[in-house]
């Protein structure tokens, strides 16, 4: 480290560098950025599954389908029908099913559009010259 020729009350005062660089993101590959967004979309679906099981579960336990299914019954039914059936229809098989199918179109969709993404960057980066970016390392 450089020091400079003052002295302080502790010593001789060393005067603070910083260093900087500037980079410029002028392409991104669009292989990489579609592995990555299937990763991080495959991820978000798993997370997805997850906490629609848990909070099927805590849903189910507090007896909240068990409720409304009843007051659906009662509200939906007449002489010749017997009501909706809501507890059929929100059992865990169906909400499972659902919530499968959405993380799935997620996946596709997150995966496509991120490299789409990608594609239209490079397209505007060629015109513009792409992203600027200063960083700085402190001593």
């Amino acid at each position: 480290m450089a020091q400079q020729g003052r002295t302080g009350p502790e010593g001789p005062i060393r005067s603070a560098r910083t260093r900087r660089a500037r980079l410029r993101a002028a392409r991104v590959d669009p292989w990489s950025v579609m592995k990555v967004g299937f990763l991080l979309s495959l991820a978000l679906g798993v997370v997805l599954m997850v906490a629609v099981t848990v909070l099927w579960l805590v849903l189910d336990g507090l007896g909240v389908f068990a409720s409304v299914g009843k007051t659906v019954k009662e509200a939906t039914q007449s002489e010749t029908n017997s009501g909706f059936d809501l507890q059929h229809f929100l059992s865990l098989k169906n909400t499972m099913f659902f919530s499968g199918i959405v993380a799935i179109v997620d996946v596709i969709l997150v995966t496509a559009l991120a490299t789409l993404g990608a594609f239209l960057y490079n397209l505007t980066a060629s015109f513009t010259g792409g992203i600027e970016v200063t960083l700085a390392e402190e001593d």
